[in-house]
């Protein structure tokens, strides 16, 4: 794993560990590619991969937070804005650039919105869906957060 990584992935729980990760860029003539290793790119192993399009203007998506799961939230096209709050801090992202994605680590709010028309964004994960690995609620999530 790429060392600079594991320093930043660091303890869940504190927006100080999430942030914006350049991803490799190989452009020419014909085109761009980006590519994502995991535990090269990203400080986990790749589970699951998920994404979201065809949001309505307006629309909202997120509202909840992962007791475990680490992410990195793409914008392959398009644009959006996630809110990562920590119970403490809170800091909008505006992602517009498919060759950089945010990582953000386990007990961390997030709620995504502003999508421009088109937008798509992909979420690389390290678990598979758990159901049990949610916090919903708000209030729930700050009582978590006190105590870790």
């Amino acid at each position: 794993m790429n060392p600079n990584l594991q320093a930043h992935a660091g303890p869940s729980g504190s927006i100080d560990f999430c942030g914006l990760r350049d991803l490799p860029k190989i452009s020419d003539p014909r085109g761009s590619l980006t590519f994502i290793e995991g535990k090269q790119h990203v400080p986990f192993a790749i589970q699951r991969v998920y994404y979201l399009y065809d949001v309505p203007g307006g629309a909202e998506r997120g509202g909840h937070a992962h007791k475990a799961l680490h992410q990195l939230i793409v914008a392959m096209s398009g644009s959006f804005d996630v809110v990562l709050d920590d119970g403490r801090l809170k800091h909008r992202f505006h992602l517009n650039r498919s060759h950089a994605g945010l990582y953000v680590c386990p007990m961390i709010w997030r709620e995504l919105d502003n999508f421009s028309s088109g937008s798509v964004c992909m979420v690389l994960a390290s678990n598979r869906y758990d159901e049990d690995d949610y916090f919903r609620d708000y209030g729930t999530y700050l009582a978590a957060q006190a105590l870790a």
